[in-house]
C-alpha cells in the first residue's frame, strides 16, 4: 500500500508540482527521485509502480503538465538543475538516489556538481549531450532548425522534425539536406494554432549546448552511472550516454529497452518496465 501526496514549491518564473509516494512499510533504502526533461511525472508511472519498497519522488518540469513557467524567461540546464534541488529541499527527504532520463539525465549532471549534498547515486540515462558527440556541429544545426521551424510554422512541422531526429539511427549529418517530413505521417496537426509555449520546442531545444564539468564530477562525492538502452542503436541520446561514459573513463551501463525503456507503449511495445526497474534497483542498491 502506497500513499501519494502532491505538493508545490515556488521557483523564479515558475511553480513546480511534485509527488511523494510513501509505502506503508518502507525499507531502509534512500528515497528515489525519478525525473525527465521535458517529460512530466505521468510518463514514469509504469516505472514508479515497481518501487514499493522506498519513497519515490517525481515532478513535472516547469512548463510541463501541472507545473507553470513564464515562457519569456530563459531556460537553461542550470535552471532545471536548480529545480531538482528545490524539489529535494521542499520534500525534506535528501539525500536521495536519482534517475534522470534524457534531458533529465543531462541537466542532472549540473545538479550533482552544484548541489552534491542532495544526491548519493545518480543514474544518467541517455543524456542528449550534443556537444560531446562526433557530429556535434550537425546535431546543433538540426536542433536549431527544429526551433526555427516551431517559431515560423508551429507545432506540427517542428515536432515532425524532432521525431525524425530522435528516430534517426546514425549521424545527424544525414538530416541536414533531407526534405521536411510531413506532420500527418506522425499523426500531427498540419495547421498552425498559433501557440508557441511547448516546453520541448520553445525551451529545451533552444537551451545552449551543455558540457559536463568532468573534473568536478570525478572529484565530487556523488556516484554517477552513465546508462544507455540495449535497443537504442546509434540514436542521438544513446550516443550522448556513450560520450558521458567515455568522459568518465568507464563503459556505459546497459539497461533493458530503448530510450524510454522504463515504459511500454504503442511506440515501443517491447519495453519491459519490470526488467528496467530491476536493473535500476540493482544499480542504485549496490552502492
Amino acid at each position: 500500500m502506497t500513499t501519494k501526496s502532491t505538493r508545490t514549491v515556488d521557483a523564479p518564473d515558475a511553480v513546480l508540482t511534485f509527488d511523494v509516494r510513501e509505502p506503508s512499510t518502507p525499507g531502509e533504502h534512500r528515497p528515489l527521485f525519478i525525473f525527465g526533461s521535458p517529460m512530466g511525472a505521468s510518463g514514469f508511472d509504469q516505472l514508479v509502480d515497481q518501487f514499493d519498497d522506498r519513497i519515490v519522488i517525481t515532478y513535472d518540469p516547469r512548463g510541463m503538465e501541472r507545473s507553470t513557467r513564464d515562457p519569456a524567461a530563459e531556460l537553461t540546464v542550470e535552471t532545471h538543475a536548480e529545480d531538482y534541488h528545490r524539489v529535494v529541499v521542499a520534500a525534506g527527504l535528501g539525500p536521495v538516489d536519482a534517475f534522470g532520463s534524457s534531458g533529465g539525465g543531462m541537466c542532472g549532471l549540473h545538479w550533482i556538481v552544484a548541489h552534491p549534498e542532495d544526491v548519493r547515486t545518480f543514474v544518467s540515462h541517455e543524456p542528449p549531450l550534443i556537444a560531446l558527440v562526433e557530429d556535434a556541429d550537425a546535431a546543433q544545426r538540426v536542433g536549431a532548425d527544429i526551433v526555427e521551424t516551431y517559431r515560423r510554422d508551429g507545432y506540427g512541422p517542428a515536432m515532425a522534425k524532432f521525431l525524425r531526429m530522435v528516430m534517426h539511427d546514425g549521424l545527424m549529418t544525414d538530416l541536414l539536406s533531407a526534405p521536411a517530413p510531413d506532420p500527418a505521417q506522425f499523426g500531427l496537426p498540419t495547421e498552425d494554432d498559433g501557440s508557441r509555449d511547448d516546453l520541448l520546442l520553445s525551451g529545451n531545444l533552444a537551451m545552449p549546448p551543455f558540457r559536463p564539468d568532468f573534473p568536478s564530477i570525478k572529484a565530487g562525492p556523488v556516484r554517477l552511472v552513465a546508462a544507455i538502452g540495449a535497443a537504442s542503436g546509434a540514436g542521438m541520446a544513446c550516443r550522448g550516454g556513450r560520450a558521458l561514459a567515455a568522459g568518465l573513463g568507464v563503459e556505459p551501463m546497459i539497461f533493458p529497452g530503448d530510450h524510454g525503456g522504463f515504459a511500454a507503449n504503442e511506440w515501443a511495445p517491447g519495453n519491459d518496465p519490470v526488467a528496467f526497474a530491476a536493473k535500476l534497483r540493482d544499480v542504485i542498491d549496490r552502492a
